[in-house]
This record gives C-alpha cells, structure tokens and sequence, in this order.
C-alpha cells in the first residue's frame, strides 16, 4: 500500500478546501476505499475522514419528503421509523445489504460513491478500463455471469454493487454536494454517467465535489413498495438482480409505479419503458409481464448472463402482484 497522509475534519469548508487536491479521497465508512487501496487500485495521497461533519441527520422536509444526511450510517438509515413507513422499499435495500457490521460503519454518501465488485476491476493484474483506460474489458470474453445486460458497452460490462441506491433511484432522490464554488445538487437519475467509451469516468459530481445528501421528494406511493434481490447464496452477497418496486392502483387500474433494477448495469436501473407501459393499464400479472417484456427488450445479454432477462422479468410480476394483493387487503 502506498504511504497516504490523513486528516479529520469537524466543519464542510475545511473538508472542501483539502478536497481540492486531485491526490486526496474523503473518507467515510471506509467498508468499499480501504479494500480498494489494499488491493492497489485506488491510491490516494491523502485520506479526508469527513465522519465528524455535521451530515448525519435525517429528517423530514415539507410536503412528506425526507433529507438524509450523507455521513448517517446504513444501519441508522434502515431503522429510522420515518424510512420506514414512508419509504419502505428503501429500508429493505438498506438491510439487503452486506452484513451488520459492515452497515454500522458504511455511510450514505460513501454508498452512493461505492465501486464496481467485478473481479477484473478489483485485480491489477487483470486489464480493466474502468481501472486502467484503454486497457480492454477482459469480463467481455471472460468471467461474466454477474455483469451487465442494459446500458453497456463493449469497453465496460461491470455492475453497479448498491442495494440503497436502487430504491433511491426508483424514489427520484437528488443527491446534494458542496465545492469550493458552492452547493449543488443532482438528480441521481443524473448523478452516474452512462458506460460510452468512458468507463472510468462514473458520476457527475465536479472535482472534489463532498457529498453533504440525499433529498427523497414526497412520493405517496412509496409507501406501498418492495424491495426484492436475489443473490447466489441467502447470507451477505451481492445481487444477481433486484428490484425496488412501488405500486398506486384503483379499481383494479394502475394509477401510477415506480421501477428500478439492480445488478443489470452500471448504475441503478430506472425501468422508465416499464413505467409508461404499466401507467393506466391492468393491475394483472399479464400486465406487469408486458411491461418488463418492453423494458428488457433493450437488454444485450452476453453468453453467460442471459439468464437475467428471464430473473427480471418473473421479478417484476412477482413483487407487482404482491404488491396489488397486499393493497386490496
């Protein structure tokens, strides 16, 4: 491991200003940088421990929204009664993912800024151009049941590891961060750049951007929602696919749904054609199949992975229907 400088920070513009210098990674939890610099593929200069900032309240907005600070732990995050009984699919992401103990020290921020866990990354032996640019995707000809079947390309085919953003997606969340020039803020539709020929380059954020949140806007329908993964084995693992799911209907019509996938791409998956496919149409499972049928017809599976078309779609109709059930009780 290369020799890094640390520094603990109390207040947002001292974190900023150390921000500023391209060598330096702020710090939270440290459950996704530490294994990284371990293994060599990240290498800062200097390490940012932004867990003293003042950013780990959460607390309702105006109109029934809620704005979650960005050093709040996983752990607090699930167990926040607010989280749950608003936003319920959100909670479940949460404690979806990783163990206890890992969810005690994780940070929001820090969960949103997590990298890919594709094995070619994580190994510098390996080529990688997330990693190393120009290098090549060695997943494409390789080891690649767990990669990508919507929006990669043939330089990148990893997935994004985030449970939490998954719901966070599906709930329109705006990420708020602070630069040297001022506060700003991203929708996280927004926040994660699509693959293209620029893998290594993944959000939007500026340079040296801290994130200080995560803003959920009101959504009545969250409180009807599900979050579903499903993963190789029941203990702390990965995705192969998940789904955060909230259902709205009335008179056996879809009033209005919210859909995002997980561990299909390289970022959180809004399942936007889905969406508009459901809007005013049958609340049955020959509705919700059609609609994920429309959404994965995008899906460029490769030799090993196309069993995840098929594990979407019997998701969709699965947590769809029970959420129709649930809400005619």
């Amino acid at each position: 491991m290369r020799e890094f400088g640390y520094q603990r920070v109390f207040d947002v513009p001292g974190a900023v200003t150390l921000g500023a210098d391209p060598e330096a990674r702020y710090l939270g939890g440290g459950t996704n940088l530490v294994d990284l610099m371990k293994s060599g593929v990240e290498r800062p200069g200097l390490l940012i421990d932004v867990r003293e900032l003042p950013l780990d309240r959460i607390v309702p907005t105006e109109g029934g929204g809620l704005r979650i600070g960005a050093t709040a732990t996983n752990s607090d995050l699930a167990a926040h009664p607010e989280v749950r009984r608003r936003y319920p699919a959100l909670a479940q992401a949460v404690l979806a993912g990783a163990s206890g103990q890992l969810r005690n020290m994780a940070t929001v921020g820090g969960n949103l800024l997590q990298r890919t866990r594709c094995a070619y990354f994580t190994e510098p032996a390996q080529p990688c151009n997330k990693r190393t640019p120009g290098s090549g995707c060695a997943a494409v000809n390789g080891e690649h049941r767990n990669h990508a079947i919507l929006g990669a390309s043939e330089h990148c085919v990893a997935v994004h590891p985030s449970d939490m953003g998954v719901a966070l997606t599906a709930f329109d969340a705006v990420v708020t961060y602070e630069t040297a020039d001022g506060p700003g803020e991203l929708p996280l539709a927004e926040f994660y750049l699509p693959v293209g020929d620029t893998p290594h380059l993944e959000t939007a954020l500026p340079s040296g951007a801290l994130i200080t949140g995560i803003t959920l806007p009101p959504a009545p329908v969250a409180a009807n929602s599900r979050y579903r993964k499903v993963r190789e084995r029941a203990s702390y693992a990965f995705a192969i696919g998940s789904i955060a799911a909230a259902l709205d209907t009335r008179d056996g019509v879809v009033r209005e749904v919210r859909l995002a996938f997980g561990a299909v791409a390289s970022r959180p998956w809004r399942a936007r054609a889905a969406e508009r496919a459901l809007t005013g149409a049958p609340a049955t499972a020959e509705s919700f199949a059609a609609a994920a049928d429309a959404e994965l017809a995008a899906a460029k599976a490769l030799p090993h992975n196309g069993y995840k078309v098929t594990l979407l779609r019997n998701l969709v109709v699965a947590v769809l229907t029970e959420l129709t059930e649930e809400a005619a009780r």
